[in-house]
């Protein structure tokens, strides 16, 4: 397929209104979730909650398991490729990883006859200058994902809860995210309204410039025309306060077990006034823990019974069942 038919077909998919909603692009479809959330017509007073996915297989547990949305996580989708959430992974990579990742949701939506739940994807910072983030929104716009975050890191970034992270300055920062914003204009213009990924603006700065100063930056992205804002690893209910009062729009808040932020219910999070709580490290956090204990028992040469899934169960979740009925449907026997 030439470049320009590629262009013409990812047109196509995206514009296109399908049955059930399946031709619903996933901006639009996360743009209206938020809406909900922030008028009050969700019907539910707790945060959109997001627990993190970094492959096929995670997401297609989150759609699954009856979610809303979900959240691509730069530090699951190192660690399950044997790296620390320290930008060793490229702009590639993590494109790969969403391509994934949207496959998981679809293939989870087709089961069930719905439309994918949307994504937000880690962007880290764009992987270069205002183009570079420009190409990585692009990039992930193709791939599916209904959102991007970009941050305010200096390259190579780092995960926003550990020692060693720096912020770029004021301005190159706010460059940064309004980059994202144009990119994801242009998207909108070459494919239709409603197709652009939405921009999750986030800082650091917290840690490195104090509380204020991440307020400043805040207030400045959303001047720049980002959809959501994400303050980085508040360290007091206070400031969580304080942040959800002072900047508007969507905003999330990052509950990272035995992190730096504290871990509050759903509903009080709502009562703040946080639109989005995301769960980064849940699943991966979760998958090694079983994984080790299930290796002891190896080691140990005892059964693993009571830390696995029935085959059957297993196969089911993977896509067996899926896959049977749809090739039955085009058997020629």
């Amino acid at each position: 397929m030439s470049m320009i038919q590629r262009f013409i077909f990812i047109a196509l998919f995206l514009s296109m209104e399908g049955a059930n909603g399946f031709g619903t692009p996933p901006p639009k479809v996360l743009r209206e979730l938020l809406q909900s959330q922030m008028d009050g017509s969700r019907g539910d007073s707790k945060p959109i909650l997001l627990p993190c996915c970094y492959d096929g297989l995670s997401a297609r547990l989150v759609a699954r398991a009856g979610f809303e949305a979900t959240f691509m996580t730069g530090f699951g989708v190192s660690g399950v490729n044997g790296y620390p959430d320290t930008q060793l992974l490229s702009y590639d990579e993590m494109r790969s990883a969403a391509n994934y990742v949207s496959e998981g949701l679809t293939s989870a939506a087709q089961e069930y006859n719905q439309k994918p739940i949307p994504c937000i994807a880690d962007g880290d910072t764009g992987y270069g200058n205002s183009l570079n983030v420009k190409r990585t929104v692009f990039g992930y716009g193709k791939a599916g994902m209904a959102g991007i975050m970009i941050e305010d890191q200096v390259q190579p970034k780092r995960c926003g809860h550990v020692a060693g992270k720096s912020v770029i300055g004021f301005d190159e920062a706010v460059m940064r995210v309004k980059a994202a914003c144009d990119a994801r204009d242009e998207f909108e213009e070459i494919y239709g309204e409603g197709t652009g990924p939405l921009v999750l603006a986030r800082t650091d700065s917290l840690k490195t410039d104090g509380f204020e100063h991440a307020i400043e930056r805040c207030l400045a992205f959303r001047e720049a025309g980002c959809d959501m804002t994400f303050l980085e690893a508040p360290q007091t209910v206070d400031q969580m306060k304080e942040y959800c009062k002072r900047v508007s729009g969507p905003k999330l808040a990052n509950m990272l077990e035995f992190g730096n932020t504290p871990i509050l219910p759903p509903e009080e999070l709502g009562e703040m006034g946080y639109t989005m709580a995301a769960y980064p490290l849940t699943l991966l956090s979760a998958s090694i823990k079983a994984m080790q204990q299930s290796l002891e028992l190896i080691k140990n040469g005892q059964p693993t019974d009571d830390m696995i899934l029935p085959f059957a169960e297993t196969k089911d979740v993977v896509g067996f069942s899926q896959y049977g009925n749809e090739e039955q449907r085009y058997s020629v026997e």
